[in-house]
């Protein structure tokens, strides 16, 4: 309802005199975003100058029935999880349960037989039961393993990044063809969901090539580098976006901008921060172009950021880079095999910290 002097948005207050033409009036359910008016963007909740029962728009997860095995999705205001069947678990109810879980340290069991199990290590921990304490300075990512996990790191949000990022990290890549076909190096998203429309930022491997994509709610925006040069041991990325311009530098390349569509100018993210790859349920939430199958397969160090021309770059996470959580992931050039000897015969085989 528009009144002389004010815009009101879902509905009027009560001492306000409404013309009622057709009955009662209601006050509009559901959600409201990208609100321009004369071309300008408002900031719905920033600029307003009152208002009531107003909550942040959440998608309901539960609507794209991500629970398998006959699960039961349910969702609250911020977060959502499945209620398995017994005999299931997993976020997704997934897996088999592990009836007996060894694995210690807050590791995720996964029952590779009827009779065996695989620990999946959080971050920090390695070995079989996940019982050894590991010290890692550059994190070594594996892929998505035969179980179908991914390895990953996710820091704190990063914060004030609406109108300016920079971003520089190295990577070096596994030593095999599939580290460049469709792996993720970073995420972060509109509370981890990055729907069209939605706000995103992410960064990763495609046939050979980096890819760097953002959203900042009026479509989507990508910068392509050329192939990689395999030749070279360590890659290089500088990366950054002011407003809707963002810009892509790799090792020796020349640099490559792009200016996102719409006139929507600010990135707002209140996800984690995911490097190497992300949690199972994340990646089916994103556009389809932007999906990344699988985590990243090799090493990735000296991550830095900053959201201010005149700032120092530093570390992602709080305390400064130290992430939340993570797993199976390792201490870059450091086998978690080189510390067991399989018995019977038995050959041991790595997945980041997980063995």
């Amino acid at each position: 309802q528009i009144t002389f002097g004010s815009i009101f948005l879902g509905n009027v207050p009560v001492h306000e005199e409404v013309h009622r033409c057709a009955g009662q009036i209601y006050g509009y359910k559901g959600c409201i975003r990208d609100f321009q008016v004369n071309n300008k963007e408002l900031f719905i909740i920033d600029e307003a100058l009152g208002g009531r029962n107003v909550e942040n728009c959440n998608v309901p997860i539960c609507d794209y029935h991500p629970c398998h095995n006959g699960g039961t999705c349910t969702s609250d205001a911020e977060n959502w999880f499945c209620e398995c069947p017994k005999l299931y678990s997993g976020k997704l109810c997934q897996f088999a349960t592990c009836d007996e879980n060894p694995c210690g340290n807050g590791a995720t069991c996964f029952p590779k037989s009827r009779r065996d199990a695989v620990c999946l290590c959080p971050y920090g921990r390695s070995g079989i039961l996940c019982s050894d304490a590991v010290n890692i300075s550059q994190p070594s990512f594996s892929g998505t393993d035969v179980f179908g996990y991914t390895s990953f790191l996710a820091y704190s949000t990063i914060p004030n990044i609406t109108f300016y990022y920079e971003f520089r990290l190295k990577f070096q890549l596994a030593n095999h063809h599939s580290a460049l076909q469709d792996n993720l190096i970073f995420f972060t998203g509109q509370k981890g969901q990055g729907l069209n429309g939605d706000d995103f930022l992410e960064l990763g491997l495609r046939n050979g090539r980096v890819v760097y994509s953002y959203n900042l709610g009026s479509g989507t925006a990508t910068i392509i580098s050329k192939p990689l040069d395999l030749t070279l041991n360590i890659h290089v990325i500088h990366l950054g976006r002011y407003l809707q311009k963002g810009w892509l530098k790799v090792d020796d390349q020349k640099n490559k901008t792009v200016t996102s569509p719409g006139r929507l100018v600010g990135l707002n993210v209140f996800s984690q921060f995911y490097l190497g790859g992300y949690r199972e349920y994340t990646p089916e939430l994103l556009p389809k172009g932007s999906r990344f199958k699988n985590s990243f397969q090799g090493c990735i160090f000296d991550v830095q950021v900053r959201t201010s021309m005149n700032q120092e770059f530093k570390s992602p996470g709080s305390p400064e880079g130290h992430p939340n959580s993570g797993r199976s992931v390792g201490q870059c050039k450091d086998s978690p095999c080189s510390l067991i000897k399989c018995r019977n015969g038995g050959k041991c085989i790595e997945s980041g910290s997980t063995v």
